[in-house]
């Protein structure tokens, strides 16, 4: 499922939707869902666009192998095809039943829906084992959170087996996990169905304006008379994870505030979340770029992409994407640069989002005061600054 507005990233999200804005140097963000699916042996992948796709189209295309050795390896992108009325995806359940044609040309035994908008790593076979070991007709990936912050989320009450017995969207009161009482299982969006409940679902549930999403109205109406399971993302054993991570990390990058944070973990001696995996890798878009250089500078905790060239300056805490030129005398600290961004001499940054295609003036300083800052950029509300996306050199 990538189709969605992002409108809570804005203004990353103004001219792209929120699966194709670039992260951690050198990936977008739908990068994790698909290697998640990759990773587990699963080829058959439908990616349903929507809002602003062309970008995300774009870099599917180019970075991504689109098929395979048989018909049943393929990476498809599926804009709204108004097979069901002069209408656009409606939200999670209503773009699977507008696509359920491509699903029943290849007679599944499970059919996975995913979000792809996260930033995580997930080994879908052992959700699929636990979908078979149960016998369910549909299974939920859920992380268990705190209690405090459950409000954030739909949160999903199991039995002592694992069966679905309720659901709260963002309760102020939320029901605690049959094995802890300071957790609950937030839901993360991640579906199996078998094909046969599918099928019947979107027969019995007819869909309108207030019933087109998975989570928030099909399965809390459903989970009495089907089989619905909690897989618990956080028991799952993934390869080559390092014991200073976070155990079975999971974000939703849906603001600035997480989006940067995101970024933030990823970097020091021992990250919350390590790219650096040769047993469950990320996979992305392979760039024809020189390394990069590094003259005469100070970098503490950075992470920096292929053909960048940072001259007599100071980063700590950064992320830069590709071809990022840091020209002399600058001062960057706790931000991202994504690709083929200039900055020129004298420039201080502080907690500094720039998107791409963007050129910073000589001894810019943002980040430094808010009152300029919001007169100038946008500010977001946790006091993050984010400049949108430049003109690319090739318009």
């Amino acid at each position: 499922m990538a189709g969605g507005k992002g409108e809570r990233l804005y203004p990353l999200t103004k001219e792209r939707s929120k699966p194709a804005v670039p992260f951690g140097a050198k990936y977008r963000i739908i990068d994790f869902v698909l290697s998640n699916f990759i990773n587990s042996g699963i080829y058959s992948i439908y990616v349903l666009v929507q809002y602003l796709s062309q970008s995300l189209i774009d870099y599917l295309r180019s970075s991504w192998n689109t098929s395979g050795i048989t018909n049943n390896q393929f990476i498809t992108v599926v804009p709204p095809q108004m097979r069901l009325g002069q209408m656009w995806y409606r939200g999670t359940a209503d773009a699977v039943k507008q696509n359920m044609n491509l699903i029943n040309d290849h007679s599944p035994d499970l059919v996975a829906v995913f979000g792809a908008d996260h930033i995580y790593r997930m080994d879908i076979k052992q959700m699929i084992d636990f979908h078979i070991s149960n016998k369910a007709d549909i299974t939920i990936a859920a992380l268990a959170v705190p209690l405090k912050e459950a409000p954030r989320f739909g949160i999903v009450k199991a039995d002592s087996k694992k069966r679905m017995i309720g659901f709260d969207e963002k309760p102020q009161k939320p029901q605690p996990t049959c094995s802890n009482p300071n957790l609950a299982y937030a839901s993360i969006g991640n579906y199996i169905f078998t094909y046969e409940a599918l099928a019947k679902i979107f027969q019995e549930e007819p869909l309108d304006e207030k019933i087109t999403n998975f989570g928030e109205a099909i399965i809390p109406n459903i989970f009495k008379r089907y089989k619905v399971f909690v897989h618990d993302f956080g028991a799952q054993k993934l390869p080559g994870i390092k014991n200073y991570e976070e155990s079975n990390y999971w974000r939703d990058v849906g603001t600035i505030e997480s989006f940067w944070q995101a970024h933030m973990d990823l970097l020091g001696l021992k990250p919350k979340f390590d790219l650096a995996n040769e047993h469950w890798p990320i996979h992305s878009g392979k760039a024809n770029l020189p390394p990069s250089k590094i003259i005469q500078s100070n970098l503490q905790d950075c992470m920096i992409g292929e053909g960048c060239k940072i001259v007599n300056s100071s980063l700590k805490r950064c992320v830069l994407s590709n071809e990022v030129t840091v020209h002399d005398n600058c001062e960057i600290e706790d931000s991202i640069i994504m690709d083929s961004c200039e900055i020129r001499a004298g420039t201080k940054l502080k907690r500094v989002v720039i998107d791409r295609f963007n050129l910073i003036k000589p001894k810019t300083v943002i980040g430094y005061d808010s009152e300029s800052d919001m007169q100038k950029y946008y500010l977001d509300p946790d006091g993050l600054v984010v400049i949108p996306r430049g003109i690319s050199k090739w318009q």
